[in-house]
């Protein structure tokens, strides 16, 4: 879920005034740069250190489903013919031609995600797997996750997965009540989908992933915490948390729209989110991210590859990546989508070997925006080390130290600027969102200051 948990979240909290950001406008190259040396359209250097562009993880979108979720607007298809492996062979293509375009090293983690991955054939895995290995290195050890719909057929090919390559899984459980399962549409009960958990902790002992779902329709409290009891003596090292969002389009939006269901008021799904923190924290799960938990350092290191402003090459219908073109020439990372239509796709990847519909390219203040929206989830939030990869000439505090709001975040403690930089606060990274605005509103002030009258 995360590559298009991670476009959802840039879209709805990248605003600023009104402004969608990635617009890359404004930006050119200039010639004679060395490696990872950029500029601005006034002249001013920012860089990409030359130890972001030798790396990237790599996501893999499998587009089908069975069936349409509730709430789901991902991009995702009921298939009309088998095409497997028409589809299986495109992505090895697509994967080969955007590594060469990239000119990275060496890719760190690979994701293979959906629509539903787990109806693949698990050759589609090793074969590319394989490409990869044709065309750079793998990394030692690299963390290979494969997205899991817990129903029987996706249980019965854990072990061919595994075999295939797979290291990692990501299990969709979304819910254990059986009633709420068959209101999201799922298809699957909660006795299948334990199944699949202790069947892939059997397989990925300490990396097996689940994900459930809080604010769902007639939800409460009380039994929101019993049900992550029931989850928590079932899972394995990682629980990922997902508040429920009605996408205009979807039946629940629709439901919604005419009374049919309600959700939990904002207060209410506040406390669910808090009661969730809690008691994973006192079964020894730490979190890291907004809305991810560990244990024994299981954290999902592909995931983190995202919060980290690092590389990533997207592959299959609709996928996003960010990576900057070396192979091209290029010298600014852009943000790139691929095309939607699984058919489209298809034709696009054999005519041209990629199917990119749509690339952006990003300057410097759009790439620091990113930095600070996807690093301020985590706990850890924004190193002055990390954050200096990207901006070497303006710091954290060159730059938050003269608003009046950040002031206001820290003396409130939801936020931290120190030594360790700028990260928020247990409570400060619930009210994450709401901060956002504001300091995106000074990235940009001091980035880009107005020239005085």
């Amino acid at each position: 879920m995360i590559n298009r948990a991670l476009q959802q979240t840039m879209r709805h909290t990248l605003r600023v005034g009104g402004r969608m950001l990635g617009a890359g406008t404004g930006q050119r190259c200039l010639s004679g740069l060395r490696s990872g040396q950029l500029f601005t359209e006034d002249g001013s250097e920012f860089a990409q250190h030359e130890s972001l562009l030798k790396e990237a993880s790599l996501y893999v979108h499998w587009p089908f489903c069975l069936k349409r979720c509730s709430y789901c607007n991902f991009n995702k298809y009921i298939p009309k013919d088998d095409n497997n492996h028409i589809v299986s062979q495109c992505l090895q293509q697509e994967v080969d031609t955007l590594l060469q375009l990239s000119k990275v090293s060496c890719v760190t983690s690979v994701f293979f995600g959906g629509g539903t991955p787990s109806l693949a054939h698990p050759s589609t895995v090793s074969d590319i797997l394989e490409a990869i290995s044709r065309r750079t290195s793998l990394a030692d050890e690299a963390e290979v996750s494969l997205e899991v719909n817990p129903t029987p057929e996706g249980r019965t090919k854990l072990k061919d997965f595994s075999h295939a390559g797979v290291n990692r899984f990501s299990i969709g459980l979304q819910s254990l009540l059986d009633e709420d399962l068959t209101r999201l549409g799922r298809d699957h009960n909660a006795h299948q989908a334990l199944r699949t958990v202790e069947d892939a902790r059997k397989l990925c002992p300490g990396k097996v992933s689940v994900d459930i779902m809080f604010r769902r329709p007639g939800q409460s409290t009380a039994s929101w915490e019993a049900e992550l009891s029931e989850l928590l003596r079932a899972c394995d090292d990682h629980v990922s948390l997902y508040q429920l969002t009605p996408e205009r389009g979807t039946l629940l939006f629709k439901q919604l729209q005419s009374a049919q269901v309600t959700l939990p008021d904002d207060h209410e799904t506040a406390d669910m989110y808090e009661s969730a923190r809690r008691m994973l924290h006192q079964h020894g799960f730490l979190q890291y991210e907004v809305s991810n938990f560990a244990r024994n350092s299981a954290v999902s290191h592909h995931n983190l590859s995202y919060w980290k402003g690092r590389q990533y090459i997207g592959v299959g219908p609709g996928a996003h990546g960010r990576f900057v073109p070396l192979g091209e020439g290029g010298t600014h990372r852009e943000a790139r989508t691929q095309t939607l239509e699984p058919d489209v796709w298809i034709r696009e990847v054999q005519q041209g070997g990629h199917a990119t519909r749509r690339r952006i390219q990003l300057g410097h203040l759009e790439l620091l925006e990113e930095v600070l929206v996807m690093g301020l989830r985590m706990t850890e939030g924004i190193t002055h080390e990390h954050w200096q990869l990207f901006s070497p000439q303006l710091t954290l505090c060159d730059i938050f130290n003269s608003s009046t709001d950040v002031q206001e975040f820290l003396r409130c403690g939801h936020l931290t600027l120190d030594d360790g930089g700028l990260r928020c606060s247990w409570n400060g990274l619930a009210l994450l969102d709401s901060m956002l605005p504001a300091l995106l509103l000074q990235l940009e002030r001091q980035i880009h200051p107005k020239a005085p009258r």
